[in-house]
């Protein structure tokens, strides 16, 4: 990848959304096993069973000391309440530029002696930067996933327990009932002969605890973990069930950076290209802004809260209204998906190829979704759910039209072809969709949706 930095890259490609459409991005990867048994059955074990998820090596941590200069400047960024913030809790940080439009967001713990924001690292930088261009002189520590780490281990294991059975897990490991933590809060727990830190959270569509603690302790506790929930039927998941996981929850892994205003020249001059991610999908526009969402869009609605100033403010003040969009889940026709699988096995030019579990073929996937010739939306994580046996995406959609059961059409495979190594020759289609819910899963509808600061 070059060293050159996103605005000068702009400026050879001419526009962002050519330079990203044909960006030749290393494939996001989970630095795991593919399977450990199979990615159908490890999905399966996260609604029948107990699942356990690594998050240890594909996330970025962002380490920053709890200053309270520094919380003041990720008030300034964030849509959230701060209000509450305080050891022991977490939150869904989400960051705006002064239209509303998202940045990026990301999971940020306060762990005591540290802040950790944790996720892709499209926010971190934003965060970076700031905290730079504002010469705020704090302790921060960036820790890569380990995909591109240049040497070293992680700093933290991230384990995510879930599934109807996590709590009995949680019970044999400790001896002791599910303590009543809130979602979002952390709580100490003791087994494997050390101190384990447990948010109460779920990745995938199902209760449960995301467990993190020193690296060097983390084979320890995922032993324990193993052998607590062998007789409760426990599967550990690899990269390609995982990949699945925000399908279920509704989170949409990667929101587009709305980083490409006048207001942002001087951070894209910052920002190396190789930190920004490439451009998928069917959406083909020369306006960058088609590509941008609102955290309403995002069904991120909640985490907005009014009561500090924050860049955005007022933009979302106007949209909180009347959003004009809504997330939701398309189910994609079994016909027009088994057509396009068989397009690969009969002559002609085939439909783009549709992968399972997951069928991103770039850091954002943007497809159009249509009604009749006008767009009304874009989807944006297409993948396989073995549990329902759906094909299915996450969409954001015009309000007129994301009622359940509207019937829309996903727009599947490029035209104009970008010059991506991912891309091969094919015809572009449309695949019918029906509108569901989002998320998907019921319980993640609810519970997923109590307010962090509780």
């Amino acid at each position: 990848m070059s060293r050159e930095s996103l605005q000068q890259a702009i400026n050879r490609a001419g526009n962002p959304v050519e330079l990203l459409r044909n960006l030749d991005y290393p494939a996001f990867t989970f630095p795991i096993r593919p399977e450990f048994t199979n990615w159908r059955s490890e999905q399966r074990a996260w609604r029948e069973t107990v699942a356990l998820l690594d998050q240890s090596h594909h996330m970025t941590d962002f380490f920053m000391a709890p200053d309270d200069r520094l919380i003041a400047l990720l008030s300034r960024i964030g849509v959230n309440t701060f209000r509450n913030f305080r050891p022991g809790r977490a939150k869904q940080l989400v960051a705006v530029n002064h239209d509303g439009y998202v940045i990026g967001d990301g999971i940020l713990f306060h762990l005591g002696d540290r802040l950790d924001l944790v996720g892709h690292h499209i926010l971190s930088d934003w965060v970076r930067y700031t905290i730079e261009r504002e010469g705020l002189d704090v302790w921060t520590h960036l820790d890569p996933n380990s995909a591109v780490r240049e040497n070293g281990d992680p700093v933290l294991y991230r384990y995510e327990l879930q599934g109807p059975r996590a709590n009995h897990v949680v019970e044999k490991l400790t001896g002791e009932p599910v303590p009543a933590v809130k979602f979002f809060h952390i709580h100490d727990f003791s087994f494997a002969g050390t101190t384990v830190r447990g948010l109460r959270h779920g990745m995938a569509g199902e209760p449960g605890f995301e467990f993190l603690g020193p690296y060097e302790e983390g084979e320890q506790v995922r032993a324990a973990i193993l052998e607590a929930g062998a007789e409760f039927g426990i599967e550990p998941v690899g990269a390609k069930g995982y990949s699945s996981t925000p399908l279920e929850s509704g989170w949409v892994p990667t929101p587009f950076p709305a980083i490409f205003g006048d207001d942002f020249r001087e951070y894209r001059d910052w920002l190396p290209l190789e930190r920004v991610g490439n451009l998928a999908g069917s959406l083909y526009s020369n306006d960058v802004e088609d590509y941008y969402l609102t955290p309403y869009d995002l069904g991120l609605g909640r985490n907005v809260n009014f009561d500090h100033d924050f860049i955005g403010k007022e933009a979302l003040q106007r949209i909180v209204g009347g959003p004009t969009k809504q997330k939701v889940t398309l189910i994609w026709n079994a016909d027009d998906v088994a057509d396009a699988v068989r397009s690969q096995l009969t002559p002609g030019t085939p439909a783009k190829f549709i992968d399972f579990p997951k069928s991103r073929y770039g850091f954002y996937q943007f497809d159009a979704v249509l009604l009749g010739d006008r767009r009304v939306g874009v989807s944006t994580d297409p993948g396989y759910v073995t549990y329902e046996q759906l094909y299915m995406s996450l969409a954001s959609v015009d309000a007129d039209v994301a009622a359940e059961g509207t019937q829309v059409e996903v727009l599947w495979g490029e035209d104009p072809i970008s010059a991506k190594g991912v891309v091969e020759p094919h015809r572009q289609i449309r695949l019918r969709a029906t509108v569901a819910p989002a998320p998907y899963h019921e319980f993640a509808r609810t519970a997923y949706r109590a307010d962090p600061q509780d």
